[in-house]
């Protein structure tokens, strides 16, 4: 991973071999990022994405092997007991283009993956929600 910065807004290359949601904490670690937004796309050849499904209180998941374009992944950077707290999600095309998505727990980058963090001034947490089960924005 290399990565540069331009004003309050980073260009970020994961390279191939390399795991996404690893490599984007690490890099928020080193840069001290608990608040901002990520957008990119790439390619990979392994992820694991899926669906919460609320009333259970349960993720989905389903893993896709083999070369995707990775066409969209979006999300925020936000902090939770002190340390980054990533929620991406992500769009791939497989070989057929035919597209699968959803939330990103795994994502290993078979060519390259670009991706644009803007970094945010300011903090907000995240607090457990008994109600959905799901990690909120805290505000406070």
């Amino acid at each position: 991973m290399e990565y540069r910065k331009f004003r309050n807004q980073y260009l970020v290359r994961i390279d191939r071999g390399e795991e996404v949601m690893e490599s984007l904490t690490a890099f928020c670690k080193a840069e001290h990022i608990l608040l901002g937004s990520v957008s990119g796309l790439g390619a990979a050849d392994y992820a694991k994405v899926g669906i919460y499904r609320v009333a259970d209180h349960q993720f989905e998941g389903k893993e896709y092997f083999g070369e995707q374009e990775v066409s969209s992944i979006i999300g925020s950077i936000t902090e939770k007991d002190g340390e980054p707290y990533l929620h991406l999600h992500v769009n791939l095309s497989d070989d057929t283009m035919n597209i699968h998505g959803g939330h990103m727990t795994e994502c290993r980058i078979s060519g390259t993956c670009e991706l644009t963090v803007t970094v945010l001034d300011g903090h907000v947490g995240r607090k457990h929600d008994e109600v959905t089960g799901l990690n909120l924005f805290d505000f406070s």
